[in-house]
């Protein structure tokens, strides 16, 4: 198989892997929220939001986080001489961070699964963030190909994390006011 074709795949997974990571935190929120309802609804919404969660998961994340591996390994063996990089180093850091967040994601999951929570829809919100600093950080890293611009965009990571708080802390003033 050509290049072309084994870079086109693994960036479609790694676009299928990253809806599956965005959006599995998100069904974690409403969990949560389903769990602090009352029993009526809580009876009625947990069941569909957990199977929402355990097919998203299981058909979609893993499965995309398995295939982004394979054809991320296969596209590095076509450009060997990038492990000599400095850039390449980071952004192998940053995929490892972000396998590490998936495996962080897969405990959260089985937990809620089985009607467990010990972090609050507010802190999910916060670590629904993490996956998009991530993101970021392996874009620009790959893109650029180039450290002293990886500099740069840590402060920009840095930058866009204390937004994304500020702007989790203005919308909980906005759902606590109405």
């Amino acid at each position: 198989m050509s290049f072309e074709y084994v870079k086109a795949l693994h960036i479609i997974f790694v676009v299928t892997w990253f809806a599956g990571l965005f959006y599995i935190v998100r069904l974690f929120i409403y969990q949560t929220e389903a769990m602090e309802r009352p029993e009526a609804e809580r009876n009625i919404l947990k069941p569909q939001l957990d199977l929402m969660a355990s097919r998203l998961w299981y058909i979609i994340t893993w499965p995309s986080a398995v295939l982004t591996l394979i054809f991320g390994t296969w596209v590095l063996s076509y450009r060997m001489g990038f492990l000599e990089q400095g850039f390449m180093h980071a952004k192998l850091a940053f995929v490892v961070l972000l396998y590490a967040y998936h495996l962080g994601c897969h405990k959260l999951f089985k937990e809620i699964q089985a009607g467990r929570t010990r972090w609050t829809s507010t802190q999910l919100r916060i670590w629904n963030e993490a996956s998009t600093l991530l993101l970021f950080a392996i874009v620009f890293l790959i893109v650029l190909k180039n450290t002293m611009s990886m500099v740069w965009g840590l402060v920009g990571l840095v930058g866009l994390g204390v937004s994304l708080m500020i702007a989790i802390r203005l919308y909980k003033k906005y759902r606590s006011k109405s």
